[in-house]
């Protein structure tokens, strides 16, 4: 059989340049690019400007609703039946509910005299507050430190109990879990739960408990995060412009709308009762607080945000923290989307609206399409289209409606309206981790029960080192760091701070649509997260 020649399968073109690497791959590009990576591309910009369209609509109705909210709806004082628990000199403390108090920390040896000095002022009898630390901490010596706390407050008339476990089975859905098991709990009607940074006003109980006892189709009432080192660096501005978004709109307009919301696993009460006919705690994702909200809903149950009702609490400040938080912020939804959707679909007692809202607008919206159009359009489909430039972006879709987005997005947080551009620069970096993070969750990879407790560092010793350097003087100081420079590398952030600084030259040499300014802007946001230098002016 006569043996067939290669040069019949290779374009004569081919042939004469096979000795020129670049020019072979130029030829390849050119092969492959019509057939194939136009197709690809451009349907990757439909799927894009839908997801888009589905996030810009989102925003829009949360928009006109808490207008509408702000304006119109009764506060949730109206709403409900609320008749503040007075003082009665001949009852006593009999006519207040008993409350169990949980505050779950693991090795918090900066804030642990915080929140549970915070937990021991609040202003309810004595006789009917239990106080519960549970601490899962692994350092022998921040042990001892916790519990001495406790003896030291228990000395003054508290009933406060230092609770440990042999493991850290569960994390704090384990820790929260074991707690309600003590004996000494079981004539608690509810229970308020802080996490170890946070530190509620004394008044917490008295504006929040009523909603539960003159109401009892609620479950939860939610309360605010206000946080203490939002100033400390332009890390914790960034994550309080996003935050206060969540709270001033999302939490607010769910509440007002479907009596429903994610629970934020700290600054809120529960009721023992709903705890327990929801199934109580679950350890099968890394967001308990979400899980356990859903299928108390699922059932029946009512949840009260109080946007004026406030809880002191701490920023993660350093970007290592920050992205271990948003990992499992990310992933746990998209996890238990993926474990929850059918059982939500098939669910008998709410509305069908109500399952609406649930699975299109709180699941699939918020914790799976805001965080991969982000990505996947802005940080890889529209630097690609520079390079392919057959395929086109519309403008209503790469400036109009990212930009009506990004200004409902800071409703939030006015004060830090002049900070808006670096935001859409930061969101966009971190959206890498998120969309990663949401993968691994719906496709229960590797790290998908991963969990890293957020690092805190505390408020009081900071403001004193900030104030004493500013009575030196008034120039801007930088955080020294402890560890070598290659510990702070983060090679994906400078891999795509690489990949956007190439297709900025290239739309800048050969492109019209001038994207190049936005493509080196973004570069050098993600060449600063690279080097892990992300926040670190105060």
């Amino acid at each position: 059989m006569a043996q067939i020649s290669p040069k019949l399968l290779i374009p004569e073109s081919f042939q004469v340049s096979r000795d020129d690497i670049t020019g072979q791959l130029g030829l390849i590009w050119e092969l492959i690019k019509a057939p194939l990576i136009v197709p690809l591309l451009q349907l990757g910009v439909y799927i894009c400007l839908a997801m888009s369209l589905m996030l810009f609509m989102e925003r829009v109705y949360m928009g006109i609703v808490i207008i509408l909210v702000k304006l119109f709806w009764k506060k949730p004082e109206k709403r409900y039946n609320f008749e503040p628990i007075q003082d009665d000199v001949e009852l006593g403390s009999s006519n207040f509910p008993v409350v169990l108090v949980q505050i779950p920390m693991f090795n918090e040896k900066e804030v642990y005299k915080i929140s549970i000095g915070a937990a021991c002022g609040l202003s309810w009898p004595s006789d009917r507050l239990v106080i519960q630390v549970l601490d899962d901490s692994t350092d022998p010596a921040i042990k001892l430190m916790v519990e001495q706390e406790c003896q030291r407050w228990a000395s003054k008339g508290l009933n406060i109990t230092y609770q440990i476990r042999e493991n850290r089975t569960g994390y704090k859905a384990g820790a929260l879990k074991e707690g309600l098991k003590r004996s000494y709990v079981k004539h608690c009607e509810y229970v308020a739960i802080f996490d170890a940074d946070f530190r509620p006003e004394p008044d917490f109980l008295r504006r929040s408990i009523p909603f539960l006892v003159n109401n009892p189709d609620i479950a939860l009432v939610q309360a605010r995060w206000r946080f203490v080192n939002a100033d400390e660096c332009l890390l914790t501005r960034m994550q309080e412009m996003s935050l206060d978004y969540h709270f001033t709109v999302e939490q607010e307009v769910g509440s007002a709308t479907h009596a429903f919301f994610g629970f934020n696993g700290t600054a809120g009460i529960w009721r023992i009762a709903a705890i327990n006919e929801a199934g109580g705690w679950k350890d099968r994702t890394t967001v308990e607080d979400m899980d356990l909200a859903v299928r108390a809903s699922l059932r029946g149950w009512k949840f009260v945000y109080l946007g004026d009702l406030q809880v002191k609490s701490e920023l993660p400040s350093t970007f290592k923290a920050f992205r271990f938080q948003q990992h499992r912020w990310s992933c746990g939804p998209a996890n238990l989307f993926r474990k929850m959707v059918w059982e939500i679909i098939q669910n008998k007692k709410v509305k069908f609206w109500k399952k609406v809202y649930v699975i299109y607008s709180f699941f699939f919206v918020r914790k799976i399409i805001a965080h991969m159009v982000t990505f996947i359009f802005y940080c890889v489909v529209l630097p690609l289209t520079i390079l392919v430039p057959e395929v086109k972006v519309p403008i209503w879709g790469a400036v109009y409606i990212p930009s009506v987005i990004t200004i409902l997005n800071s409703v939030g947080t006015p004060r830090s309206i002049h900070l808006l551009f670096y935001w859409i620069l930061f969101e966009n970096v971190m959206s890498l981790h998120r969309t990663k993070a949401t993968f691994i969750g719906l496709l229960e990879a590797g790290r998908v029960n991963e969990w890293v407790v957020t690092e805190k560092l505390g408020d009081a010793v900071k403001k004193a080192a900030a104030d004493a350097a500013k009575s030196k003087n008034n120039t801007k100081t930088f955080r020294k760091f402890r560890f070598k420079f290659t510990d702070r590398l983060n090679t994906l952030e400078l891999g795509f701070a690489a990949f956007l600084f190439l297709c900025g030259c290239y739309d800048f040499v050969h492109g019209k649509n001038n994207y190049f300014v936005y493509l080196f802007l973004q570069t050098i946001s993600f060449f600063i997260t690279g080097i892990g230098y992300v926040g670190t002016i105060i």
